[in-house]
């Protein structure tokens, strides 16, 4: 019963990392769940990364875009605004959150986009 539980784990997340990635190249909506997987398990630039990768992917022109594209663009930018707030990178952050609500004018987008704004203000009058 030698096998340790960490080498295990290592492998099984090698194992994911290599699965999540393998045909994700040129696929918006794999960037943006990689991005995911690595937002929840903390990994906050690794899931910038994969986060711009999503909104680089997608076209410049938002008419030869589908519903799915807005939302999964919508999606990225807003994944990309709290992970800057995590950085501590609020003009980012607010930047991001600003570009996910003009694609998706959602009561939740305009709370975090309201939020942000607060804090931005909040760290400009400090200085």
């Amino acid at each position: 019963m030698g096998i340790k539980y960490s080498n295990i784990f290592k492998a099984l997340l090698l194992f994911c990392l290599i699965v999540f990635t393998s045909g994700c190249k040129d696929d918006p909506k794999r960037h943006l769940e990689l991005g995911e997987w690595y937002a929840n398990k903390g990994l906050v630039e690794e899931a910038i990364l994969e986060f711009k990768e999503v909104t680089r992917l997608y076209p410049t022109s938002l008419n030869k875009m589908n519903r799915d594209d807005f939302q999964s663009l919508s999606k990225a930018h807003y994944n990309l605004s709290l992970m800057y707030t995590k950085k501590g990178w609020w003009d980012y952050a607010l930047e991001e959150a600003e570009l996910c609500f003009k694609l998706q004018p959602t009561k939740k987008h305009f709370e975090l986009l309201d939020l942000i704004k607060q804090r931005s203000e909040l760290d400009s009058s400090g200085s």
